[in-house]
């Protein structure tokens, strides 16, 4: 950012106004989006599992990823980031790729724009172990740069795996490379956002799972304002309604 009064006084009202909607301090971060791919349908598919189960067959995959070489990525990750949350979760979280904080601790989210999913996830009355939040890539690209075809496809089977294995009610679809990869369409996520979907056929047993595509927490960040707020927060309380939650009256918390 240019160091000019006029650029810092709007930096200091973002990241007020960031910390009255969600009691935390944020500072905006880079969107960094997928290219956008076709990808087919993963193979071997699991059974359904009980819900006692389900955490056993996340662990066995998560070590099948943890030793994965397939791509370039697995020559400069630091930590592979599974995902992490309730193996039985009715609604899981699908965001693009970790960053450099993700890959250091291994953990989906926990930089900038993951505490402000924490704060949307806690404003929805619900707590991180609660849900399931995941990346469609594993490891981070070096310099958060783009992943390419190659990266991408080697580690939708671990995803597509992940939600059969789970089976959620309810997937949210963060940003644009989420929402163009899991509902295979090359519409932006500005003209889906606030519309249902039905996941595509792209693993046995998950076609039709009903989808809410809205916008990336680091987006928010970087065009924080009313209109914005006000977008993600109606696709939250839709999401709330489709699963029987009892949405708040009032909007997120300040």
């Amino acid at each position: 950012m240019a160091d000019l009064p006029g650029n810092l006084l709007a930096a200091a009202r973002q990241v007020l106004e960031t910390e009255r909607m969600f009691a935390g301090q944020f500072i905006p971060a880079r969107r960094n989006e997928l290219p956008e791919m076709v990808l087919a349908p993963a193979a071997g598919a699991p059974p359904e599992l009980a819900p006692n189960e389900k955490a056993g067959a996340l662990g066995q995959l998560e070590q099948e990823a943890l030793s994965c070489g397939s791509c370039m990525l697995a020559q400069t990750r630091n930590k592979v980031v599974f995902g992490e949350g309730s193996a039985d979760a009715e609604l899981v979280f699908v965001g693009e790729a970790p960053g450099a904080e993700e890959d250091a601790t291994g953990r989906p989210f926990v930089g900038r724009a993951g505490e402000l999913l924490s704060r949307m996830i806690a404003a929805m009355g619900l707590r991180r172990q609660d849900v399931y939040i995941c990346n469609m890539l594993k490891c981070r690209p070096p310099g958060n740069r783009n992943p390419n075809p190659q990266e991408i496809e080697c580690c939708w089977g671990f995803l597509v795996r992940q939600l059969q294995i789970i089976r959620p009610r309810v997937i949210v679809t963060l940003g644009n490379p989420a929402t163009k990869g899991l509902l295979q369409t090359s519409e932006g996520i500005t003209q889906m956002r606030g519309h249902w979907q039905k996941l595509p056929d792209i693993g046995e047993g998950l076609a039709g799972i009903d989808v809410m595509p809205t916008f990336h927490p680091a987006y928010v960040l970087r065009q924080y304002n009313q209109d914005t707020r006000g977008k993600v927060w109606a696709d939250l309380r839709a999401v709330m309604e489709k699963l029987g939650l009892q949405p708040p009256d009032k909007g997120p918390p300040r």
